[in-house]
Protein backbone atom coordinates (compact mmCIF):
# COMPACT_ATOMS: atom_id res chain seq x y z
CA UNK A 1 0.00 0.00 0.00
CA UNK A 2 1.20 3.55 -1.12
CA UNK A 3 1.59 6.06 2.01
CA UNK A 4 -0.66 8.80 2.39
CA UNK A 5 0.24 11.71 -0.04
CA UNK A 6 1.17 14.64 2.37
CA UNK A 7 -1.01 17.26 1.69
CA UNK A 8 -0.54 21.31 3.74
CA UNK A 9 -2.98 23.62 3.03
CA UNK A 10 -2.61 27.20 4.06
CA UNK A 11 -5.49 29.19 4.02
CA UNK A 12 -4.12 33.06 4.06
CA UNK A 13 -7.35 34.63 5.72
CA UNK A 14 -6.65 36.70 8.88
CA UNK A 15 -9.71 35.82 10.58
CA UNK A 16 -12.32 33.44 11.56
CA UNK A 17 -14.75 32.69 10.23
CA UNK A 18 -12.94 33.21 6.60
CA UNK A 19 -14.62 32.96 3.51
CA UNK A 20 -10.74 31.59 2.76
CA UNK A 21 -10.51 28.84 4.91
CA UNK A 22 -13.70 27.74 3.91
CA UNK A 23 -12.83 27.46 0.08
CA UNK A 24 -9.46 25.68 1.62
CA UNK A 25 -11.31 23.39 3.14
CA UNK A 26 -13.62 22.46 0.27
CA UNK A 27 -10.49 21.55 -2.15
CA UNK A 28 -9.12 19.70 0.47
CA UNK A 29 -12.10 17.56 0.60
CA UNK A 30 -12.67 17.24 -2.60
CA UNK A 31 -9.16 16.00 -3.00
CA UNK A 32 -9.78 13.56 -0.35
CA UNK A 33 -12.45 11.97 -2.24
CA UNK A 34 -10.14 10.65 -5.03
CA UNK A 35 -6.81 11.08 -3.13
CA UNK A 36 -5.07 9.02 -0.12
CA UNK A 37 -4.01 12.12 1.36
CA UNK A 38 -2.94 12.93 4.92
CA UNK A 39 -3.87 16.63 5.17
CA UNK A 40 -2.62 19.36 7.44
CA UNK A 41 -4.21 22.82 7.39
CA UNK A 42 -2.66 26.05 8.83
CA UNK A 43 -4.85 28.88 9.32
CA UNK A 44 -2.82 32.38 8.93
CA UNK A 45 -5.51 34.00 11.87
CA UNK A 46 -3.91 31.27 14.34
CA UNK A 47 -0.62 32.27 13.76
CA UNK A 48 -0.65 35.78 12.61
CA UNK A 49 0.68 38.01 15.68
CA UNK A 50 3.84 35.69 16.08
CA UNK A 51 4.63 35.57 12.94
CA UNK A 52 4.21 39.27 12.54
CA UNK A 53 6.25 39.88 15.24
CA UNK A 54 9.02 38.26 13.96
CA UNK A 55 11.50 39.48 11.46
CA UNK A 56 13.80 36.36 10.85
CA UNK A 57 12.80 32.77 10.90
CA UNK A 58 15.44 32.28 13.96
CA UNK A 59 12.66 34.63 15.82
CA UNK A 60 9.29 31.93 15.88
CA UNK A 61 7.98 30.46 18.45
CA UNK A 62 8.36 26.56 17.80
CA UNK A 63 4.86 26.05 16.76
CA UNK A 64 5.16 28.36 13.99
CA UNK A 65 8.70 27.12 12.54
CA UNK A 66 6.70 23.56 12.56
CA UNK A 67 4.30 24.90 10.08
CA UNK A 68 7.36 25.91 8.01
CA UNK A 69 8.94 22.57 7.88
CA UNK A 70 5.40 21.09 6.87
CA UNK A 71 5.10 23.45 4.20
CA UNK A 72 8.71 22.59 2.77
CA UNK A 73 8.08 19.01 3.27
CA UNK A 74 4.73 18.83 1.28
CA UNK A 75 3.87 16.66 -1.34
CA UNK A 76 1.12 19.08 -2.73
CA UNK A 77 0.16 22.17 -1.36
CA UNK A 78 -3.16 24.11 -1.53
CA UNK A 79 -2.14 28.22 -0.75
CA UNK A 80 -5.47 29.91 -0.33
CA UNK A 81 -5.44 33.58 0.02
CA UNK A 82 -7.69 36.57 0.68
CA UNK A 83 -7.72 39.51 -1.74
CA UNK A 84 -6.73 42.29 0.04
CA UNK A 85 -6.57 45.79 -2.47
CA UNK A 86 -5.77 43.83 -5.41
CA UNK A 87 -3.21 41.49 -4.15
CA UNK A 88 -2.35 38.99 -1.80
CA UNK A 89 -2.27 40.18 2.46
CA UNK A 90 1.19 41.11 3.03
CA UNK A 91 1.33 38.93 6.49
CA UNK A 92 0.45 36.07 4.06
CA UNK A 93 3.35 37.23 2.13
CA UNK A 94 5.91 37.20 5.02
CA UNK A 95 4.62 33.62 5.37
CA UNK A 96 6.03 32.67 2.53
CA UNK A 97 8.94 34.99 2.73
CA UNK A 98 9.98 32.44 5.81
CA UNK A 99 9.85 29.80 3.69
CA UNK A 100 13.40 28.49 2.41
CA UNK A 101 14.32 29.48 -1.32
CA UNK A 102 14.61 26.23 -2.18
CA UNK A 103 12.73 24.17 -0.54
CA UNK A 104 8.96 23.91 -2.91
CA UNK A 105 11.43 23.29 -6.36
CA UNK A 106 9.40 21.11 -7.89
CA UNK A 107 6.60 21.23 -5.36
CA UNK A 108 2.45 20.97 -7.14
CA UNK A 109 0.75 23.65 -5.70
CA UNK A 110 -2.78 24.35 -6.41
CA UNK A 111 -3.44 28.26 -5.39
CA UNK A 112 -6.84 29.98 -4.73
CA UNK A 113 -8.25 32.99 -3.65
CA UNK A 114 -11.13 34.72 -2.45
CA UNK A 115 -12.26 38.23 -2.72
CA UNK A 116 -15.25 40.58 -2.84
CA UNK A 117 -16.26 40.63 -6.38
CA UNK A 118 -15.28 38.41 -9.41
CA UNK A 119 -13.04 41.79 -10.43
CA UNK A 120 -10.25 40.35 -8.34
CA UNK A 121 -10.22 36.33 -10.08
CA UNK A 122 -6.61 37.40 -11.74
CA UNK A 123 -4.76 37.52 -8.83
CA UNK A 124 -4.21 33.91 -9.23
CA UNK A 125 -2.13 34.72 -12.24
CA UNK A 126 -1.04 38.14 -11.40
CA UNK A 127 0.42 37.56 -7.89
CA UNK A 128 -0.31 34.06 -6.77
CA UNK A 129 1.47 32.16 -9.28
CA UNK A 130 4.91 34.69 -9.83
CA UNK A 131 5.06 34.06 -6.22
CA UNK A 132 5.27 30.45 -6.46
CA UNK A 133 7.33 30.62 -9.78
CA UNK A 134 9.89 32.12 -7.63
CA UNK A 135 9.75 28.96 -5.84
CA UNK A 136 10.26 27.43 -8.96
CA UNK A 137 7.29 25.48 -7.82
CA UNK A 138 4.91 23.76 -10.05
CA UNK A 139 1.69 25.50 -10.26
CA UNK A 140 -1.30 23.52 -10.88
CA UNK A 141 -2.58 24.82 -14.04
CA UNK A 142 -6.43 25.23 -12.63
CA UNK A 143 -6.88 27.88 -10.03
CA UNK A 144 -9.89 28.33 -8.07
CA UNK A 145 -11.13 31.60 -7.30
CA UNK A 146 -14.47 32.47 -4.94
CA UNK A 147 -16.35 35.98 -4.79
CA UNK A 148 -18.55 36.55 -1.90
CA UNK A 149 -21.97 35.58 -3.90
CA UNK A 150 -20.24 32.37 -3.95
CA UNK A 151 -20.56 31.64 -0.53
CA UNK A 152 -23.39 31.79 1.90
CA UNK A 153 -22.52 31.61 6.13
CA UNK A 154 -19.19 30.61 5.30
CA UNK A 155 -20.49 27.47 2.93
CA UNK A 156 -20.55 27.18 -0.73
CA UNK A 157 -23.54 28.00 -2.10
CA UNK A 158 -22.22 28.49 -6.09
CA UNK A 159 -22.72 25.12 -8.24
CA UNK A 160 -20.56 26.38 -10.71
CA UNK A 161 -17.63 26.98 -7.77
CA UNK A 162 -18.74 23.72 -6.78
CA UNK A 163 -17.73 22.27 -10.34
CA UNK A 164 -14.53 24.64 -10.87
CA UNK A 165 -13.12 23.12 -7.41
CA UNK A 166 -14.10 19.59 -8.87
CA UNK A 167 -11.93 20.20 -11.98
CA UNK A 168 -9.35 21.61 -10.51
CA UNK A 169 -8.68 18.08 -8.43
CA UNK A 170 -9.14 16.63 -11.37
CA UNK A 171 -6.51 18.16 -13.24
CA UNK A 172 -4.23 17.21 -10.35
CA UNK A 173 -4.85 13.19 -10.38
CA UNK A 174 -2.54 12.75 -13.26
CA UNK A 175 0.27 13.89 -10.56
CA UNK A 176 -0.71 11.52 -7.88
CA UNK A 177 -1.79 8.38 -9.42
CA UNK A 178 -0.04 6.10 -7.09
CA UNK A 179 -2.15 7.80 -4.25
CA UNK A 180 -5.51 7.72 -6.00
CA UNK A 181 -8.92 5.58 -4.42
CA UNK A 182 -10.15 5.39 -8.20
CA UNK A 183 -8.93 7.86 -9.84
CA UNK A 184 -12.64 8.49 -12.42
CA UNK A 185 -13.10 11.19 -14.65
CA UNK A 186 -15.19 13.69 -12.58
CA UNK A 187 -18.13 15.59 -14.47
Amino acid sequence: MTAALNVVAVSGGAYRPSRTLALTEAIVTELGNHLNIDARLIELSEIARPLGNAQSRSELPDAVEQHLQAIENADLLIVASPVYRGSYPGLFKHLFDLVGQDSLIDTPVLLAATGGSPLHALVIDHQLRPLFSFFQSLTLPIGVYASESDLRDYQISSDALQARIRLAAERALPLFTAHAHTVRKIA
